[in-house]
């Protein structure tokens, strides 16, 4: 299997595919949407196969539901164990949320209580996964907008018992760091400190949208519509000063820029990442 370098990666847009064929940009790797290819073939098949062909793959995922309190869906699983099997991607990642209940699917990704009965489901439903994907998953950190009520242990500590149990990796994300510390009011770098660093497999970077209650109240809702917000920056900026080099993802998924506005903040990680001799 392929190895993300510790370099920055831009999600794969298919309007962009034409640009990237031609111009072959300088980026260590691309993310693709787990659910976006799970048909038997057509066009996108095409442009993947060209695209993994020439760049390592990051693929994501957004339905799993690991935090679910029924079991993972086996139809599900056997399309994303199918998708690792056509592509070998790099890394395999999913979020820490709930997506499904009771055969209905809900169009977003709902938090959890970090409690001792949760930790028991969401672990048992990680060491499924990998065991049907025959690979590690990377879990990802939520963004929250209120603290979920029955939780008993902090979420750094929550994330690190799972690792520890089941062995995967975590995708630390901090833009929802930085969305949950302003919407919740605790400190970003305590948590950053707290955060299990020795399991992150990769880190993410997005936009986030900025709304104000009747009350004057700021509320951060996690878009993926627009640049790197400077408080991010500066966030990401102290986490690979202490951890080192982090293969990061620019997440861009609405209102898409054209690629050269990706490639730009992509720019800024490398730098980051592997700043120039001075």
């Amino acid at each position: 299997m392929p190895q993300l370098p510790a370099r920055a990666g831009i999600c794969f847009k298919p309007r962009h595919w034409a640009e990237i064929d031609a111009a072959s940009p300088d980026v260590g790797f691309f993310e693709v949407h787990a659910e976006n290819y799970m048909g038997a073939g057509g066009p996108p098949h095409r442009m993947l196969e060209a695209l993994a062909a020439r760049w390592p793959l990051s693929l994501h995922g957004v339905g799993l539901s690991i935090g679910g309190e029924g079991p993972l869906d086996p139809e599900h699983l056997a399309r994303l164990a199918a998708l690792m099997k056509r592509y070998a991607p790099a890394r395999f990642s999913e979020h820490l949320a709930w997506s499904s209940h009771d055969g209905t699917y809900y169009n977003d990704l709902l938090p959890l209580p970090y409690a001792p009965a949760t930790l028991a489901r969401v672990c048992a439903h990680v060491d499924a996964a990998q065991e049907a994907l025959g690979a590690q998953l990377l879990l990802e950190n939520p963004s929250a907008y209120i603290a979920v009520e029955g939780g008993a242990m902090p979420e750094t500590a929550f994330l690190a018992e799972i690792a520890r149990r089941t062995g995967c990796g975590l995708l630390l994300d901090v833009n929802n760091v930085h969305v949950s510390a302003v919407n919740q009011g605790f400190d970003a770098g305590a948590y950053l400190r707290d955060f299990p660093m020795a399991a992150v497999g990769e880190i993410h970077l997005a936009g986030h949208a900025v709304e104000t209650g009747a009350n004057g109240a700021c509320l951060l809702i996690d878009t993926h519509d627009r640049a790197v917000d400077a408080a991010v920056w500066a966030l990401y900026r102290g986490v690979i000063a202490a951890a080192g080099p982090i293969p990061t993802l620019i997440e861009w998924d609405a209102d898409i820029p054209p690629l050269a506005v990706l490639l730009e903040e992509a720019a800024r990680v490398d730098a980051i990442l592997a700043p120039a001799d001075v």
